[in-house]
């Protein structure tokens, strides 16, 4: 207990978290800071591509063999398999209907990116090494969240044999070319054709300001989360607001079973373990708005990014390490 609780405060002291926090509170304040649009998306870009460049030069010298083979066959069915769980559990106490708890679902078996950047700068911070492969890990659980989303929304509608997706011709298109996935996708791929000489190249590029551009992100996230409380929290009742707090845990058990199973290090199953736990609210949202348009935006996006987001920063990250180490011996 000493060592998770060491582990959450210094996380919680972090530059990283504490921007997080000073950008909340502006916004409830009703403060007029902000972001201009063009300079939160650039600072989007710069992540994306960093973590995926990193990734794509860690595989390139790591080389290809099993273990990397079933990290990405456990992500894709852990993205299949947590809709379902989530679902379950909003239709148990929740009040939501069908299409609502579909689409909230669909958030909770997707990934956030940037979650998943915040765990590996702990990890870093923290000295503790992971497969950088797991990026590309991430980028597989987007879309099966999205699939069993739309199946759990129209199993309960007449004419459900339709197949998902088969009214909605533009579906397909956003999910496969939204900008993040294809971003991520892409650098991941420069740096497995460049390896670590290509990496080495970029470095002061890619490494050396990462942390302080993550730092200025999570402020403007922070910016968003709050506004999105101020204006959406009506939209969320008691046990709405419990079950973003509890999914994730039960995410993180899920993805802590299937990083120790596979054989991954403690870092590599504290990761699996934040991408289980973490919700989208990038891809998922976007797929939603032509998927699901009569799902309420201010229900999943508020849950996911302002209720979820904040929990898996401050409090989830260092639980999610601290068991890796407890189930790994590390």
């Amino acid at each position: 207990m000493g060592d998770i609780l060491a582990l959450a405060g210094s996380n919680l002291v972090s530059p990283m978290v504490l921007s997080f926090a000073l950008g909340f509170a502006a916004a409830l304040a009703r403060s007029d800071l902000s972001f201009p649009e063009a300079a939160a998306k650039a600072l989007s870009l710069y992540l994306l591509f960093a973590i995926g460049f990193k990734g794509g030069a860690s595989v390139a010298d790591h080389g290809l063999d099993a273990t990397l083979v079933l990290a990405i066959a456990a992500g894709a069915a852990l993205s299949a398999v947590i809709p379902l769980i989530a679902f379950a559990l909003l239709q148990a106490i929740s009040g939501l209907d069908r299409v609502n708890a579909a689409a909230v679902a669909a958030h909770y078996g997707s990934i956030s990116i940037v979650t998943f950047v915040a765990a590996t700068s702990a990890l870093t911070t923290a000295g503790e090494g992971f497969e950088g492969y797991l990026v590309a890990v991430a980028a597989v659980m987007e879309t099966p969240a999205i699939l069993v989303a739309l199946w759990l929304a129209r199993a309960g509608r007449a004419g459900a044999a339709e197949p998902a997706g088969g009214t909605e011709p533009g579906l397909w298109r956003e999910i496969a070319l939204n900008g993040s996935i294809v971003l991520l996708t892409g650098a991941f791929l420069i740096g497995l054709a460049t390896g670590p000489s290509g990496l080495a190249e970029i470095s002061s590029f890619i490494i050396d300001p990462f942390k302080g551009v993550l730092c200025l992100f999570l402020l403007d996230m922070g910016l968003v989360a709050g506004r999105g409380m101020r204006t959406g929290a009506r939209h969320l009742a008691a046990p709405v607001i419990g079950f973003g707090l509890c999914m994730p845990l039960i995410g993180a058990a899920l993805g802590l079973a299937a990083g120790t199973a596979i054989g991954l290090s403690t870092g590599g199953i504290a990761l699996m373990a934040t991408l289980a736990a973490s919700a989208s609210y990038i891809a998922v949202p976007a797929a939603m708005r032509v998927a699901l348009p009569e799902a309420n935006p201010s229900i999943y996006l508020t849950l996911s990014l302002g209720v979820t987001f904040p929990f898996n920063l401050t409090v989830g990250i260092p639980l999610y390490s601290a068991a890796a180490a407890l189930v790994s011996g590390g």
